[in-house]
Order: C-alpha cells, then sequence, then structure tokens
C-alpha cells in the first residue's frame, strides 16, 4: 500500500550538481527501484518510516512556487527529476510534472527529461514546443523479468523503448541512461536502441552493502562484481562502436 499525501514546498527549481537546476514535483517515487540512491537518504530527509516506493509526498504548490522562481532565476538547462520519476503513476492524477512543464515553456528554459514511464508521451504537445530540449528513459536491461525485479513499477521494458522511438520521431533530442547495468544480453539491448536514441549513456552500480544484498537475494551474485561491469561495459561498447552510435561511459 503506497502513502500519498499532499504537501505545500518552499522552493521546486534548485541548484544540480548535474544540470543547472532540477525540479522535483514529488518526494518519493512509486517506481520504487531497488538500486536508486534516493532511497538510502530521502526516507531521513522526509521524516518518512514507510519503505521507499511506499510514499509519495505531492507538492501541489510545485507550478506556482516554479512561476515565482522562474522570474527571478538565470537560464540554465533544468533537469527533470533527480530523486524521483516525474512520470511515476501519481503523476496521471496530479500532473505536476506537466503544469512544470508549462511553466518553464513560458520562459522557454532548456530542460532535461530522464523517466522510467510511457506516461511521458502524454505530454508530448509541450516537448515539442520546447526550442531546448532532451528527453530520455533509463533502461538497465532488455529483460523484462530482471527489469521487474530490480524496477517493480516501472513501464516494461518494451513499451520505454516504444515510447523512446516515437519520442525520437518527433524531431526531440533523445537518450538512454544504461545505468545501473544490470544482467541480460548488452549486445540485443543496444541493437534495441539503435535509431531511436541520439546519445547512450553507460553506468555502472555504486553498491552499498545494502543493494548488494538484494542482489545476493535474488541470485545475482556475479551481477554485483567489478568483473560483470568491466565485461559488460566492453561488450556494450564493442557493439555501440558497430552500430556507429554516440555513447558516453560515465565509469
Amino acid at each position: 500500500m503506497i502513502k500519498i499525501q499532499e504537501i505545500y514546498a518552499k522552493s521546486v527549481l534548485n541548484k544540480s550538481k548535474i544540470f543547472d537546476y532540477c525540479i522535483n514535483p514529488y518526494t518519493g517515487c512509486q517506481i520504487g527501484c531497488k538500486y536508486c540512491y534516493a532511497s538510502l537518504f530521502m526516507r531521513r530527509y522526509s521524516g518518512h518510516k514507510e519503505q521507499w516506493g511506499e510514499f509519495v509526498d505531492a507538492k501541489i504548490n510545485a507550478p506556482n512556487i516554479l512561476r515565482k522562481q522562474l522570474q527571478n532565476a538565470k537560464r540554465g538547462t533544468v533537469w527533470i527529476s533527480s530523486v524521483c520519476d516525474p512520470y511515476q503513476p501519481v503523476e496521471a492524477k496530479y500532473e505536476l510534472t506537466r503544469s512544470c512543464l508549462k511553466e518553464l515553456l513560458n520562459k522557454q528554459f532548456p530542460v532535461n527529461v530522464q523517466t522510467k514511464s510511457k506516461l511521458v508521451l502524454r505530454d508530448l504537445d509541450l516537448l515539442k514546443a520546447f526550442e531546448d530540449i532532451e528527453v530520455g528513459f533509463t533502461i538497465s536491461t532488455e529483460n523484462e523479468r530482471v527489469a521487474r525485479i530490480f524496477e517493480p513499477n516501472a513501464s516494461p521494458v518494451n513499451e520505454r523503448l516504444n515510447a523512446l522511438r516515437k519520442i525520437h520521431e518527433t524531431g526531440i533530442k533523445t537518450f538512454a541512461f544504461v545505468g545501473p547495468i544490470l544482467p541480460g544480453n548488452p549486445e540485443n539491448l543496444i541493437k534495441k536502441l539503435e535509431g531511436k536514441a541520439d546519445r547512450i549513456y553507460l553506468d555502472r552500480m555504486n553498491y552499498s552493502n545494502h543493494f548488494k544484498s538484494y542482489f545476493l537475494k535474488h541470485g545475482f551474485k556475479h551481477e554485483s562484481s567489478d568483473e560483470f561491469f568491466r565485461e559488460y561495459k566492453e561488450r556494450m561498447v564493442s557493439e555501440l562502436k558497430k552500430s556507429k552510435m554516440k555513447f558516453k561511459l560515465l565509469f
């Protein structure tokens, strides 16, 4: 059972170490990825006792706060989102991500959207109106069974791939974030991404005992080793070079 509550935020447009800004319309995330770094600190930060994936705070005043902040903000790229999925299931009801996109569009701030949900297709009308935007999906494996173990409430992999293709076909810049690399067939994954993403990012898991124990629980001992990441990185890079796809290694 997921606990959903409405809250009022003091700030929405915040400085980011990856992009200029980040926006998180929600605290918590229904997708509940078992490798999410936010799970290590968001419960403590938010005061929640529920497990990661079992609580969401909807910042119902986010669009209004954002509108005020944008009046004085220096133009820069906005990352949506850094510690939640902007298109997690609750977004279908609250439409906070959509409303924030409208505010950013009014000022034509550059935007980077990253998600694991096909719900992003709902907002294609807004996304196509940005002068500078990039939309991407986290796709860490092509194996649906593995994805369901580690990303229990994300859209199925094939639905993410189809959504990525549809967005790419509109002319919007697209990317795929393969991180953390999960078990599967790396060559097959790259082939499935071909023609759908303008750039591929590859990253590994930075394991804490908390994450590693989950891998071991599901019989993925080798997949929690440095050897696994070296092997998969080499196989993916080889396939990417064959396909002449642009990519960036983050480890």
